[in-house]
């Protein structure tokens, strides 16, 4: 039997109705849990995340500490009702490669000079996920940082881009990574540096759509960024 190609119309829109560019309606709150030194809570589309931040504190055990830095440890966790098929509840072997790429996509953008011989830990928890959980708790956790006073050169601001159905677009839905020719880029930039501090592929891509990906996905990172500046003078604004 002659297999049949899948052919993709790249004016059709996307399964959610937005467009190439368009990321899902975006939610930041800070200041979500009190027993924390800085917390977020942030929603993708329906993808949900909360993040909170404890530290600096004494390193515990003390053979981790560094005499010149900060000491970042980071959590990433999917609850086990997140997803449709409930999750085995702890951490697996994707959660801690993903804590591991949130540490790494941090840390740049953190002083940790300036805070030898103590540790900072940022708990990251994705309460409902729709793909793209990483960049939504990385986001979550940057913001949280701030609220939690750690000094910081820039705020780490990410979004997922990819290929789905024949385009280029931004924010994927789990729908759209399950298209017979998905790519997903998740991306993290630091705005007023433009520097990438996280970017990773999962499938083949051209080095044109790598291109318009990276542009598109440093557009949007523009826009999270300016939501993350809102959410963080809402809450430290003086009032009158």
């Amino acid at each position: 039997m002659k297999k049949t190609e899948t052919t993709f119309n790249p004016s059709d829109p996307r399964p959610d109705g937005r467009q190439n560019d368009e990321m899902r309606p975006l939610k930041i709150e800070i200041g979500v849990i009190e027993r924390a030194n800085g917390s977020a809570y942030v929603e993708f589309g329906n993808t949900h995340a909360i993040a909170a931040v404890y530290g600096p504190s004494t390193v515990h055990p003390r053979h981790l500490e560094d005499p010149l830095k900060a000491v970042i440890q980071c959590k990433y966790n999917m609850i086990p009702f997140s997803v449709g098929d409930r999750k085995k509840p702890g951490y697996d072997r994707r959660s801690i490669e993903i804590s591991k790429v949130i540490k790494e996509a941090l840390e740049p953008a953190i002083f940790v000079e300036e805070l030898p011989k103590t540790m900072i830990n940022i708990e990251m928890e994705i309460i409902q996920a729709d793909a793209g959980t990483r960049v939504t708790a990385l986001t979550a956790a940057a913001v949280a940082l701030a609220d939690a006073g750690i000094p910081m050169r820039d705020i780490v601001s990410a979004v997922a881009v990819g290929r789905a159905n024949g385009k280029i677009v931004v924010d994927l839905t789990k729908e759209e990574e399950d298209a017979p020719d998905a790519v997903d880029m998740p991306l993290a930039i630091m705005p007023n540096s433009g520097k990438i501090s996280l970017l990773q592929m999962d499938g083949d891509i051209t080095p044109e759509e790598i291109t318009q990906a990276l542009e598109l996905g440093k557009k949007v990172c523009m826009q999270i960024y300016e939501t993350q500046r809102e959410a963080l003078k809402k809450k430290y604004e003086v009032k009158e």
